[in-house]
């Protein structure tokens, strides 16, 4: 019993946590980890029959008492508790729909699973007539970059079922009738007892011979082929609006799987995959880009022209400007879903070119422009004054520069 946590601490609650505390932390962690949801995943499914081990001693008054009286031995037959049998491990959890009892744990599931899969769980078993809520379709479409930016509309091919004409839905031949079902009586599902060391536990599942209708097709239509629905290709328009970011889903109403017994239709949950820019990067809501701007626009500032997803825009560059200045042009980002008129920023690195070409003359005025600025290439004197020239005086100098 060393390697038991204890029962509190695996559902996550206080040792005086009421009822509804109790059953509000199993089915949260049964929701996480039912092996239905985690195929294949073994610590899902062990850490599932831990919460369920916890939730079926806690839930219970009279075992709650001799746990928190005694702790885990108090199950231990070794120990002389009062439990008995092969184990918890022993139980069957992969067909697991739902226990009986007074614990409440088969309303729980039929909460779960109609979470799950679009209804139809414990619940809908025990009552077959009842009306069921069809299952989700999904579907993808990709758009690109500046689609997702503006919004757009995009049709979609999916195949949808529909009530066959024939039937009527009953999935029965026209003439002939259902009969109840002999396996289950009519009742949808079956039980079956299984002593473990929590005592007798019933587990409830649906029945295999009417897949939980209490009825049975003899007769099927040839239409539907007892299904009570056809398939059908149809075209879906779907509009996406501005600001939908990669990843995110579409939710269209009433077009997913129909329902059963007069339940409403699912719904198509449509993701949204949109495609890299050669440009333009997204986070969140802002934008970010890279722009150059040549060696005089740095150094002298002036405007420069650019391009944002909402156009062209001319900003100023300031004096003196160093490669990798960061800019934010306000408001030129991604518009917000809910209101397209707020929108994010657009962040601009500004790259100074540095020229790889340079013709003769522009590479001795660069080399004048050097040697007043501080002479860092250490030339031996005044580029200007090479081939004979004669050197200016300051004066002559600022005479030129004005036009004067």
């Amino acid at each position: 019993m060393a390697d038991k946590r204890d029962y509190y601490e695996v559902l996550g609650v206080s040792k005086d946590a009421d009822d509804a505390a109790l059953k509000k932390a199993y089915r949260q962690l049964a929701k996480k980890y039912h092996p239905d949801v985690n195929p294949g995943d073994k610590e899902a499914e062990a850490k599932f029959k831990e919460a369920t081990e916890a939730y079926a001693i806690l839930s219970d008054p009279e075992k709650r008492k001799l746990y928190d009286q005694y702790g885990h031995a108090a199950f231990d037959p070794a120990s002389g508790g009062a439990g008995g049998g092969a184990g918890f491990d022993g139980f069957d959890f992969s067909g697991f729909s739902g226990f009986g009892g007074s614990s409440g744990m088969g309303d729980i599931f039929g909460d779960i699973f109609g979470d799950l899969f679009g209804g139809g769980g414990a619940r809908a078993s025990r009552n077959p007539s009842a009306p069921s809520r069809g299952a989700n379709l999904r579907a993808r479409v990709h758009i690109s970059f500046m689609e997702a930016i503006t919004g757009c509309k995009k049709e979609l091919d999916i195949t949808l079922k529909e009530e066959c004409k024939t039937c009527k839905g009953s999935g029965v031949k026209p003439g002939s009738s259902k009969e109840t079902c002999s396996k289950c009586g009519g009742s949808g599902q079956i039980s079956y007892t299984q002593k473990t060391m929590l005592g007798i536990m019933r587990n409830v599942q649906a029945c295999p011979d009417c897949g939980g209708t209490g009825e049975i097709i003899k007769e099927k239509c040839t239409s539907c082929r007892g299904t009570g629905y056809t398939s059908s290709k149809q075209r879906i328009s779907v509009d996406i609006p501005a600001g939908i970011d990669d990843g995110q889903s579409i939710r269209i109403r009433g077009k997913g799987e129909p329902g059963r017994n007069g339940g409403e239709r699912g719904d198509l949950l449509v993701e949204v995959m949109v495609s890299a820019h050669n440009v333009f990067e997204r986070d969140g809501m802002n934008i970010y880009s890279l722009h150059n701007i040549t060696f005089p626009q740095a150094v002298l500032g002036g405007e420069v022209r650019i391009p944002t997803v909402h156009g062209d825009v001319l900003y100023n560059v300031k004096p003196g400007t160093q490669t990798n200045t960061r800019i934010r042009l306000k408001g030129k980002g991604v518009p917000s879903i809910q209101n397209p008129n707020t929108r994010g920023d657009h962040y601009v690195t500004l790259i100074v070119e540095v020229p790889t070409r340079l013709s003769n003359d522009a590479k001795e005025a660069l080399k004048e422009y050097d040697y007043l600025a501080g002479n860092s290439l250490n030339s031996p004197e005044d580029p200007g004054e090479k081939k004979g020239k004669k050197k200016k005086s300051l004066k002559e100098r600022m005479k030129e520069s004005l036009d004067l």
